[in-house]
C-alpha cells in the first residue's frame, strides 16, 4: 500500500495541485456568469499532448541506452578481471586483486558522477579516467611480469576499450538531456490551458449539476500535469527520485568478481 501511495504522489504532486485548484476555481467563476465557449480541444493535443509524448518518448529511450551502456561496463569489467585471473601465471594474486579493486574503483566513481550535480561533473570525470589509465598500466604489466601474450593484452585492450565507450555514454546521457526549450513549451502551456479552457468546462458542464464541473477541469489538468511529472522523473535515469531510475550499485559489482 505504501508503495502504491508513493507512486501516485510520485506523478501528483503540489504543482497538480495547485493548477488543478486554479483550474476549478476559473470554471466555478465562468460558470457563474456565464462566461461559456466551445473550445476546439484539439488544439490541447498538438500544444502539449504531442510535445509531451515525445519527450516522453525519448526520455525513455535515453533511459534503455544508458542501462545497455550500464550492462556492457560491467559485462566489460568481468571479462577484464576473468582473463586476468584465469590467463596469468600462478603467483600473480596481488595483481590481480588490485586489478579488481580498480574495477571496482571505476564502478564506483562512475556511480558517483551519475549521482551528483551536474556542475561537479569534471572533477567526477578526472577520478573516473585515473582509474582507467591505472587499469591501462596494469593490462601492460600484466604482459612484462604475468606472461600475458600479445593476443590476451590486445583482448584486454579491446574490453577497455568497450568499457571507455560505455563510460562515455552514460556520461552524455547525464549531461545532456531532452530539448529544453521543447519541455519549456509544454509546461507553459500545462499550467495556462487548465485556466484558459474554463469556459470550455463551463460550456459542457452546463446541463449538468456542479459535480461535473468540478470532475472535468480536474481530469484535464491531473493528466497533462502528471505526464508531465512522469516525463520528468524519466529526464535523469540516474537520480534516484523516480521509480524508473537505474541503480549502480558497485558493491554488487565487486561481490562478482571471486578472487
Amino acid at each position: 500500500m505504501h508503495e502504491i501511495a508513493r507512486s501516485i504522489f510520485l506523478i501528483i504532486n503540489k504543482k497538480t495541485l495547485i493548477i488543478t485548484f486554479l483550474s476549478v476555481t476559473a470554471t466555478f467563476i465562468c460558470h457563474t456568469f456565464n462566461l461559456q465557449a466551445d473550445l476546439p480541444i484539439t488544439f490541447v493535443m498538438s500544444a502539449v499532448v504531442f510535445p509531451i509524448v515525445f519527450s516522453i518518448n525519448a526520455a525513455y529511450v535515453r533511459r534503455e541506452t544508458a542501462l545497455d551502456r550500464y550492462g556492457s561496463l560491467k559485462a566489460s569489467g568481468q571479462a577484464v578481471y576473468f582473463l586476468t585471473r584465469d590467463w596469468t601465471l600462478a603467483g600473480n594474486k596481488s595483481w590481480v586483486t588490485e586489478v579488481r579493486e580498480c574495477l571496482g574503483e571505476i564502478i564506483l566513481k562512475t556511480q558517483d558522477l551519475l549521482m551528483d550535480e551536474s556542475q561537479s561533473l569534471r572533477m567526477r570525470e578526472v577520478a573516473v579516467y585515473e582509474n582507467f589509465s591505472r587499469l591501462s598500466a596494469l593490462i601492460a604489466q600484466g604482459s612484462s611480469k604475468y606472461e600475458l601474450r600479445a593476443n590476451e593484452v590486445s583482448l584486454c585492450n579491446s574490453h577497455l576499450k568497450e568499457m571507455l565507450f560505455s563510460f562515455e555514454t552514460l556520461k552524455h546521457i547525464f549531461q545532456y538531456r531532452t530539448p529544453t526549450t521543447l519541455r519549456t513549451f509544454s509546461r507553459i502551456f500545462i499550467i495556462s490551458l487548465p485556466i484558459l479552457y474554463s469556459p470550455y468546462f463551463a460550456f459542457i458542464s452546463a446541463d449538468y449539476g456542479g459535480a461535473l464541473t468540478i470532475m472535468m477541469p480536474t481530469l484535464f489538468t491531473i493528466t497533462l500535469s502528471s505526464l508531465d511529472n512522469i516525463q520528468m522523473h524519466l529526464e535523469n535515469p540516474f537520480d534516484q527520485v523516480g521509480e524508473d531510475d537505474i541503480s549502480i550499485n558497485a558493491d554488487k559489482f565487486l561481490l562478482r568478481l571471486e578472487p
